[in-house]
């Protein structure tokens, strides 16, 4: 019978999606030294290499991927439990794993923390800033709880509670401001600036435009929505925001920032978390309590 923990697993786990052993030792908060003994101390377990040794970047084996999917597993099941038992108490969540998107962090997290602070006193937030990809991969590996993404995201494992809706709205030069507002398709016309690719709200951008293959239009791509607005008012194009950005980018950058007439494009932003979370009746009341914090946000 073999004696494994679920500390090595963690570690082969990390190892595997860093390909990376100070990465990995990083992650998980220990000396390389340490997590390498580990993964040594599995595979003496296991009697078969679970990485191909001097490759760079880090190879799996095959016998090691067999054991990933199943460590992954685990840890999911181990998480469930842990979900269960904060469930339990319907008073408090305890820790609560949120991921959000880069898109919505800045803008929307001050007020989620200082809702949930005081209509959960007890809850303790952790936050998780990634890409929509990255959050559903961390959801489904039981590393977070929950995520703020824009929806839909479509995946059968997923629930998903819309939150509320909001326009994106254009962002030109400051010498533009006479000129009347084009229609979001017209925009493909123009110099348009656009998030790079693995941001959900490049692709929402593009749909708006109605752009399906944006290579041969050279568009001109930016790491942030600050960035794009800072690129906007050194008058090298044009872009779309969220409404919920305007407050902070319009303070930061010399640009004019109009509503669009008649087609007014938006996104819906809502909480995803897995169907077999134990947390489901919990998350529907921060997901109220998100809510409450938008409303209120947005009628100041």
């Amino acid at each position: 019978m073999i004696n494994v923990t679920l500390k090595q697993l963690n570690y082969f786990i990390a190892l595997a999606e860093t390909q990376s052993f100070s990465a990995a030792a990083h992650r998980c908060s220990v000396s390389q030294p340490a997590l390498s003994m580990q993964i040594k101390n599995l595979e003496d377990e296991f009697h078969q290499a679970l990485i191909e040794k001097g490759t760079r970047p880090l190879i799996i084996t095959a016998f090691g991927e067999l054991i990933l999917e199943r460590a992954r597993a685990i840890v999911a099941q181990v998480e469930d439990m842990n979900d269960l038992m904060r469930a339990a108490d319907k008073e408090a969540v305890g820790a609560l794993r949120l991921g959000i998107i880069p898109t919505i962090a800045p803008y929307f997290l001050p007020q989620a923390i200082a809702a949930l602070s005081q209509s959960m006193k007890t809850l303790q937030l952790r936050f998780e800033e990634a890409m929509t990809a990255v959050l559903i991969e961390a959801l489904s590996e039981g590393r977070i709880d929950a995520a703020i993404v824009a929806l839909p995201i479509s995946e059968p494992d997923l629930a998903e509670i819309p939150l509320f809706e909001e326009e994106f709205v254009l962002v030109r030069p400051k010498s533009d401001a006479h000129l009347p507002v084009p229609d979001p398709e017209h925009l493909k016309t123009m110099r348009l600036l656009l998030l790079q690719e693995g941001h959900c709200f490049r692709d929402q951008a593009l749909d708006v435009c109605n752009i399906s293959d944006p290579t041969p239009l050279k568009l001109m791509e930016g790491s942030s929505l600050t960035t794009l607005v800072q690129m906007v008012s050194s008058g090298l194009g044009l872009t779309l925001i969220p409404q919920m950005a305007v407050g902070i980018e319009k303070r930061a950058a010399n640009v004019d920032i109009q509503r669009f007439s008649k087609t007014r494009p938006k996104r819906t932003v809502g909480l995803i978390y897995r169907t077999t979370s134990p947390l489901g009746s919990n998350l529907s009341s921060i997901a109220k309590v998100l809510v409450a914090a938008h409303d209120a946000a947005d009628k100041a």
